[in-house]
């Protein structure tokens, strides 16, 4: 789904993204993790034709990331860090909405789908700058899936949610997999190994290490993931 060479990002003297190569297969959840500023949301940001690499090629389900961006942006979507949703309107306002944006033929059944997959039911008639931080990002995936889009790019998308919410919103991620490829950022080393299909952990720019989280665990001798993790993180010198 998602061929990566070379992929590099600079500001000024600043290297951001150093060389990337990397595959990701169709209907794959594939993770990418890392310490502040080792690259990942800026990886996000060109996969998702928002930004342009200053070299590197990637091929997106058969579009060149570069030339072809317009018919890229019509098979993906994106759920950023910032939850993306329009304050003073409600649930339902909001979703209809997008959907007019995306001309989605048959609006109606499409969001009672998203409605019913996220449990928005009792919200509906809330302006979305009312709703608790869980619900707001419910929505804001929600609205990333308006489109049915081949590839989701999702950045931190149960960052600084309760228990309670996170754990909902696992379950909506874990039935898209296999129906709709994801790339997921995240910081929290639980919420990758649960998810998951392969991990990759960037440090400085650069990939260091791609495999299952049992594959990274047995690599760096330890049955605990984030132990794992820091592991790998530490020994790239």
């Amino acid at each position: 789904m998602i061929k990566i060479n070379n992929l590099t990002k600079k500001y000024k003297n600043k290297l951001v993204v150093d060389n990337l190569n990397l595959e990701i297969k169709d209907g794959e959840l594939f993770s990418l993790l890392g310490t502040n500023g080792a690259g990942k949301t800026t990886t996000i940001k060109m996969l998702s034709s928002l930004i342009l690499p200053t070299s590197g090629t990637a091929v997106i389900n058969t579009f060149d990331l570069v030339k072809n961006r317009n018919k890229i942006r019509e098979i993906i979507n994106i759920s950023p860090q910032e939850t993306a949703v329009a304050p003073n309107l409600t649930v339902l306002e909001n979703l209809y909405f997008m959907a007019g944006i995306y001309q989605i033929k048959n609006k109606k059944k499409k969001i009672e789908e998203l409605i019913s997959l996220f449990k928005l039911e009792e919200v509906l008639k809330q302006k979305a700058k009312t709703l608790s931080g869980g619900y707001q990002r419910k929505l804001s995936i929600a609205i990333s899936l308006i489109n049915d889009p081949v590839i989701l790019f999702l950045d931190e998308p149960t960052l600084g949610l309760d228990v309670i919410s996170r754990q909902d919103l696992w379950k909506v991620i874990n039935s898209l997999k296999g129906k709709t490829t994801i790339i997921l950022t995240t910081h929290y080393m639980e919420e990758a190994e649960k998810l998951s299909d392969r991990i990759g952990i960037m440090n400085k720019g650069k990939l260091i290490e791609v495999g299952t989280s049992k594959e990274l665990m047995k690599k760096a001798k330890t049955n605990i993931f984030e132990d794992a993790f820091i592991k790998i993180v530490e020994s790239d010198v």
